[in-house]
């Protein structure tokens, strides 16, 4: 669940003058300072720190609540389900694996190397930066963390300014509960960002817009520092005319209005033929009421839009195709209808850029085959979803596409999962997280080979002038099936 809030604070660069004094400068040499130290790299540190975020979290439910009500007029259910029951399973799994997921891992030898011990140790990155967005500022800032302190690193966390309340919490609260000396929250706008990232980090974390990710990626790149891109894009939804619309509208609308639509996995557009539209648009209306009531304006269980930016942004969309569904607007509450568009052409602005918005434009193909020839002339998207009652259907929409994630008959409740990753593919993004991907993510894996310092008469063989019967030896036992006859 990813999206605007790092692309909206960034600006590039080396774009504009830096007058006065570095404000990073010193708290950056702090941190370095530390993790040279060596004091980030024990399991005990590693494990007190995510015990800190845990506490975090348990003790500040009710004030991140109130901070996610003020930004996103999130409910209370969303906001647990989405970002604090979320973070703290995160937590959990990583204080139960971390043991594990230190340990090295062996490495298989060929003959000339079987008295040797050769295997992966998992080590921090250094100094790794985390930038996050606005529409989960809570998950999205945090899992990450999870991930960059169970990997031993030291930590500057960049909350989005445009969630306010939250980005308040984090960089007043949060610090309480973490080892200060190896662990900083930044705050600031697009031009603060920007000079962040003039220095040289050992990773770059960001969730974003794929507009800003490459501002991001290009800082990196003049340091050679390695990232993990976390984007968006527009995220297909076929629905097969052998579906039953109802329960297609339900999952579908939960999944589009959630969080306001300002999330990045959700269903971005619909492809289906005419005569699936005619009958989903009955029951689309049927379930948003039974959602959101008659007025969802007074519906304590949609969200809003974040600020008047995103909002004009989004009531402008609203006049592509024809309105079918909602369209209402209230500028003074940031508030939009769920909103459903129907004779949407592929070039209006509503089909060209992200949506991330309660808006759901449905577009009108004549066959599975056109619907995935539709979806692979755009970009690979971070998500892509397919409803049939047959199985064939979904599996050609699965092995005929690529996309981030996938999903038959539902949508993006698998990024609640740890056992599997979430990431993009292409303009969607790069790397991957969540569980021990995170971890992953933020360790570098070094290889490492330990061979006895004696045994001489054993290792001269590989050594010149290269006699025939030393050159088949060597290819022989180099080769794979020298360690199955062992």
């Amino acid at each position: 669940m990813s999206k605007k809030g790092g692309g909206d604070a960034v600006k590039n660069p080396g774009a504009e003058p830096t007058l006065g004094i570095d404000p990073f400068q010193d708290t950056l040499r702090r941190l370095r300072e530390a993790f040279k130290s060596g004091r980030t790299r024990s399991a005990e540190f590693r494990a007190a720190q995510l015990q800190g975020l845990g506490r975090f979290l348990q003790e500040n439910k009710q004030l991140l609540q109130d901070a996610l009500a003020q930004d996103l007029h999130k409910s209370a259910f969303e906001a647990d389900v989405s970002e604090i029951i979320t973070t703290q399973n995160e937590v959990d799994y990583a204080l139960k694996n971390l043991q594990a997921w230190m340990k090295d891992e062996p490495g298989s030898t060929n003959l000339f190397m079987k008295l040797d011990s050769v295997f992966i140790r998992k080590e921090p990155f250094g100094l790794v930066l985390i930038i996050a967005p606005w529409n989960y500022p809570v998950n999205l800032v945090l899992v990450p963390l999870v991930g960059a302190l169970a990997a031993g690193n030291c930590v500057v966390l960049k909350p989005s300014e445009i969630s306010q309340g939250t980005e308040k919490v984090v960089a007043e609260v949060l610090p309480r509960y973490l080892d200060q000396s190896c662990f900083a929250v930044v705050l600031g706008g697009p031009q603060e960002t920007g000079q962040l990232l003039e220095h040289k980090f050992d990773y770059i974390f960001f969730t974003g817009s794929p507009r800003v990710g490459k501002i991001v990626m290009t800082a990196a790149a003049k340091h050679l520092t390695p990232v993990t891109l976390e984007l968006g894009g527009k995220n297909p939804c076929y629905v097969d005319d052998s579906c039953d619309p109802q329960t297609v509208a339900n999952r579908v609308a939960w999944f589009r209005y959630f969080n306001a639509g300002q999330t990045c996995v959700a269903p971005d557009y619909v492809l289906c033929s005419p005569e699936m539209q005619e009958r989903l648009l009955p029951a689309l209306q049927s379930t948003i009421t039974r959602f959101y009531g008659d007025d969802p304006q007074s519906s304590p269980n949609l969200g809003r839009i974040i600020n008047q930016k995103q909002f004009q942004r989004l009531r402008a969309l609203l006049g592509c195709g024809h309105v079918a569904i909602g369209g209402q607007s209230d500028e003074s509450d940031c508030y939009i209808a769920p909103t459903v568009l129907v004779d949407v052409q592929e070039t209006e602005p509503v089909m060209q850029e992200e949506i991330f918005g309660p808006i759901l434009p449905i577009v009108n193909v004549r066959s599975v085959d056109e619907a995935i020839e539709f979806i692979n002339r755009r970009e690979k998207p971070l998500a892509l979803y397919a409803f049939s009652n047959s199985s064939q259907v979904v599996n050609q929409m699965l092995e005929r596409t690529s996309s981030g994630g996938f999903a038959g008959n539902d949508g993006f409740l698998y990024v609640s999962l740890l056992s599997v990753p979430l990431g993009g593919v292409g303009h969607s993004g790069m790397g991957r997280y969540h569980g021990k991907f995170t971890f992953d993510t933020f360790s570098h894996h070094r290889t490492c080979l330990l061979a006895p310092s004696g045994l001489e008469k054993l290792k001269e063989i590989r050594y010149p002038p290269y006699t025939d019967w030393n050159q088949q030896l060597l290819r022989w036992g180099m080769g794979p099936k020298s360690c199955t006859l062992l």
